[in-house]
């Protein structure tokens, strides 16, 4: 029997595909993709047909509109189809410019590399380019290594850093790691926010390097006073790299353009990624001090030793520059600040309001709701009976029926973890803000009473289980 045809990529076009085939992507996905990507999103009822994206919104295909709290996990700080952003990449193509000459350079990575330097505290003096905030992190290890002649890489429990081997490695969650080992040599966990414990690892002259999340991504955790500025003295001390990952706390989310600002560190090396794309192109990059551009690339035969296909070419830079413009010229630093102050004016009280709720917390627009063992003999019975289910259930107590209720995209902060994280567009409204503080609201106090929210989410769940197994 002959093979059927291979479909046409873009018979009609681009356009013309996401018009009509849009309504294909979950069986696309089943088929060509990650099934079980797709039994999750429908367990939860997040099966929607997605679009168009505005700003902090997405729009399904009824025409409602969603407060996307993810922000494709802090890549749309400038927002969704940022019409600056956009005009920018247009204009690169239109220009047809001499992108990747390779053993030649182009102006705009230079360019961006020199806002990037001019926004980082002062040790920084380059960047050397990467694609995604992994490949940073992964840029990083190798950077400290060269630069120290050292091979030990400390880090932190629940870190996350990336998925790649080498950033894996670095990864404090152990679901992630399961089953890939064995992972880097040479990289070992230290306590988040145990000072002593850091302190220990250095007894040696073995530590290239401590690379830390100013604010951790995993359960959005903040670090205690004196860690972070007391982490980057012991590095000092020893002749190690302080390496900060910035990657989803750096351009504005935490109300300043770098997180490290917070804390007045002045790090060796800053990884980035994700905001800088704008949304549209991936980039990253690590920006580093003089000491170590200067050991790395250290003569001429050793001027490639580090490098990517793909990095610093000329449409990430591109969109790199308008995503810096855009966040310059509309104040997004300063307006994170002061919508994630008035996000936690409106939550915090949550703690005390209700039994459930065991903490708010955040910085800028980088915030977390954490849920815990109510008090209450029934209250605490039902919850147990939950979390024997599944660790971290219960925080789909929140996440479900605000997507289902209040149209509001968010998730839960780690795996096995009852928190919940929101990562606004740095261009959300003041009103939007406003709107999420009322609808946590509503099903905080729901999930409080427990009984009646878990039989709701059970319910919820089953029929979004037996979606996911009709496929």
């Amino acid at each position: 029997m002959a093979a059927a045809p291979t479909p046409a990529p873009l018979p009609g076009g681009v356009a013309e595909t996401l018009a009509t085939r849009a309504g294909d992507a979950m069986a696309l996905n089943d088929r060509y993709l990650n099934p079980q990507l797709g039994r999750i999103v429908r367990t939860l009822g997040f099966d929607r047909v997605w679009t168009r994206g505005e700003g902090a919104h997405l729009i399904d295909a009824q025409g409602n509109r969603y407060l996307d709290l993810l922000s494709g996990y802090g890549t749309f700080a400038v927002g969704r189809n940022n019409p600056d952003v956009i005009a920018a990449l247009h204009e690169l193509l239109d220009s047809h410019s001499a992108n990747l000459p390779q053993l030649g350079v182009s102006v705009l990575p230079g360019l961006l590399a020199q806002q990037l330097v001019a926004r980082a505290p002062e040790r920084i003096v380059a960047m050397v380019p990467a694609n995604t905030g992994t490949e940073a992190v992964e840029a990083a290890i190798k950077l400290a290594r060269a630069t120290t002649g050292r091979p030990r890489i400390l880090y932190a429990s629940h870190a996350f850093h990336g998925l790649t081997l080498g950033s894996l490695s670095l990864n404090g969650d152990e679901q992630f790691r399961d089953g890939f080992g064995p992972l880097l040599p040479g990289c070992d966990r230290v306590p988040w926010g145990d000072l002593d414990a850091l302190r220990r690892e250095f007894s040696g002259d073995e530590v290239a390097a401590f690379i830390i999340e100013p604010v951790q991504g995993k359960g959005v955790n903040l670090p205690p006073d004196g860690y972070l500025a007391g982490a980057q003295a012991l590095c000092r001390e020893h002749g190690a790299m302080f390496v900060c990952d910035e990657v989803q706390t750096g351009l504005g989310r935490t109300g300043r353009f770098f997180a490290l600002e917070h804390w007045g560190l002045d790090p060796d090396m800053i990884c980035v990624a994700k905001a800088l794309s704008g949304g549209f192109v991936p980039v990253g990059g690590v920006l580093v001090s003089a000491h170590v551009r200067d050991r790395v690339f250290d003569g001429m035969e050793r001027g490639v030793r580090h490098g990517s296909t793909f990095g610093g070419n000329d449409m990430a830079a591109a969109a790199g520059l308008a995503t810096l413009a855009v966040i310059e010229r509309e104040g997004l630093v300063a307006r994170a600040a002061e919508l994630g102050e008035l996000l936690l004016e409106l939550t915090r009280p949550l703690v005390d309001r209700y039994e459930i709720v065991r903490d708010v917390r955040g910085l800028g627009l980088m915030w977390a709701i954490e849920l815990g063992t109510p008090e209450r003999p029934r209250r605490r019975a039902v919850w147990n009976l939950v979390e024997r289910a599944q660790t971290g259930l219960a925080a789909q107590l929140i996440v479900v029926p605000l997507f289902q209720r209040h149209r509001i995209f968010c998730q839960v902060a780690g795996h096995r973890m009852n928190v919940v994280k929101a990562l606004p567009a740095l261009v959300v409204e003041e009103a939007e803000i406003r709107r999420f503080a009322a609808a946590l609201e509503d099903v905080v106090a729901r999930a409080d009473r427990m009984g009646t929210a878990v039989g709701r989410l059970g319910w919820d769940l089953a029929r979004g289980s037996a979606r996911a197994l009709r496929r």
